[in-house]
């Protein structure tokens, strides 16, 4: 073993429980942690962060893998299908793992029984945004101006499924509104038109929003987490607008595949709570306005189970079909 990876493998077992790195070689070689999403992307950023982190806890070089396109579910299933011999884990987002199981007709994994929860790395609320010269200032002078006239109103998002769009047919759903939803390519594209006016809201999620709210070229309305975020500490909750079963986080955290024992489930779990004690990655994280989870995989496990069903019924209700 060369010399740099045998001191990075000790520094590591220091920062893991003792008995356990003792009894287990593993990790004894690179490991691939699959991303669902393109390079560059929230997803993608977080995965290389936390990823590089890992490795340093871990001794081994994580290498990040996107495998991307419908909506997150190839590179779930790529998870999902891996051996579970510890060597390929991977990004466990919001849309695969609680919504795309009511949203497609066919998904090739179970989120409950083929995915292995290891670790929460995070949930980040949106932000209800207009334009800075928007009439609305409250969520209730939306309401009252789509329920005037039903069907004008349109909200945009980076395309069906995903938490833009699942936020704003909740806010349908329990407003008992009707307004017009603008798919685009990407929540970029989205917020541009949002800027020149084609579309006249948008859930947008925080790190991307809070730019544009603090230079004044946005207003926020109304943030989708239970309590108001330290970032925009004067911008009331959609709870607090009217609505208190409301709550939309975009959550992702650490997976591996049916079967990963136990003894790697616990050893990747210590590791990712470590990372997550950085400095410096605790502070972009709170910086983005995301809560910073970790915990264990039990944790993990119950906050799938718990919102799938939560999704796969305004899934329903809104009648939201897959491109």
């Amino acid at each position: 073993m060369k010399r740099r990876t045998f001191l990075q493998a000790t520094a590591g077992a220091a920062l893991l429980p003792g008995a356990l790195f003792a009894q287990d070689k593993y990790p004894s070689k690179p490991i691939t942690w699959i991303s669902p999403y393109g390079a560059g992307g929230s997803a993608d950023s977080r995965a290389r962060q936390v990823g590089k982190l890992m490795s340093q806890i871990l001794g081994q070089p994580i290498i990040i893998d996107n495998k991307v396109g419908a909506g997150g579910n190839i590179g779930t299933e790529a998870i999902a299908r891996a051996k579970p011999d510890g060597y390929t884990i991977g990004m466990g987002n919001f849309a695969p793992l609680a919504v795309n199981h009511a949203l497609f007709k066919k998904i090739n994994f179970d989120p409950l029984n083929d995915i292995v929860p290891i670790m929460l790395i995070e949930k980040g609320p949106l932000i209800l945004t207009v334009r800075a010269d928007s009439p609305f200032k409250t969520v209730a002078d939306i309401v009252k101006a789509a329920k005037a006239s039903p069907g004008k109103l349109s909200y945009g998002s980076g395309g069906i499924g995903g938490t833009h769009h699942l936020s704003g047919a909740l806010f349908e759903h329990v407003a008992g509104i009707d307004m017009i939803h603008a798919p685009y390519k990407s929540g970029s594209a989205a917020a541009t038109d949002l800027l020149g006016g084609q579309v006249q809201m948008m859930f947008e999620q925080m790190y991307v929003a809070v730019p544009g709210v603090q230079s004044g070229k946005t207003r926020a309305i109304a943030v989708t987490s239970k309590t108001r975020s330290p970032i925009l500490p004067n911008v009331p909750t959609m709870a607090e607008s009217g609505f208190p079963t409301f709550e939309v986080l975009n959550w992702q955290g650490i997976v591996g595949p049916k079967g990963l024992p136990a003894d790697i489930v616990k050893m990747l779990n210590a590791a990712g709570n470590k990372a997550l004690q950085d400095k410096d990655l605790r502070q972009k994280m709170l910086d983005q306005g995301n809560e910073i989870a970790g915990g264990t995989p039990e944790q993990f496990a119950a906050l799938i189970k718990a919102e799938m069903p939560k999704w796969g019924k305004v899934v329903k209700d809104a009648k939201i079909e897959p491109e």
